[in-house]
């Protein structure tokens, strides 16, 4: 099960990668009645390393965190509002990259029965909050996909499992 989980995870990750690798310079910043693509990456990413931490103080005491306080500030994507901050290229490609290895060292490490464990931050298994979290990062892999589709054409490549692009 843990392989299966993470295969599906790595494949939503090669997904959102894709949106990152085909959206136009003249779209990063662009909301198309939504958030900008910045703030989506952002925030997709954003969850995805808050969801494989143990709980919210440790999320917030790692050392990419500790390293990178300009890009969480005041870690407003907690909070119920309206995400102000853009991002750029780089610091999103950072970011991924970091959550991406965060993906692979939390499979590594972590034994299958964890996932039967009752998750720190919404009130189900671990099991099903790597679920939630797939279903979460595909959610907004498909809104930006379409967005590139719309302004350029270009479709995304379907990852079956794992990462692959």
């Amino acid at each position: 099960m843990k392989e299966i989980i993470e295969n599906q995870m790595l494949a939503a990750l090669a997904t959102l990668k894709q949106c990152f690798d085909n959206c136009p310079d003249t779209e990063w910043e662009e909301s198309h009645n939504d958030a900008p693509f910045s703030q989506v990456m952002f925030h997709t990413l954003f969850f995805t390393d808050y969801y494989l931490s143990v709980n919210e103080i440790e999320f917030k005491l790692q050392k990419f965190h500790i390293d990178n306080k300009n890009l969480f500030r005041d870690y407003e994507e907690l909070e119920y509002k309206k995400a102000e901050h853009v991002y750029s290229r780089e610091e999103i490609k950072k970011y991924f990259d970091f959550c991406f290895n965060k993906v692979k060292k939390y499979f590594k490490d972590n034994k299958s029965g964890i996932f039967t464990e009752d998750s720190a931050f919404i009130k189900m298994t671990v099991c099903e909050l790597l679920i939630y979290l797939i279903r979460h990062i595909q959610h907004h892999a498909a809104q930006l996909g379409l967005r590139i589709q719309q302004i350029t054409g270009k479709e995304l490549i379907w990852v079956s499992s794992g990462w692959t692009l």
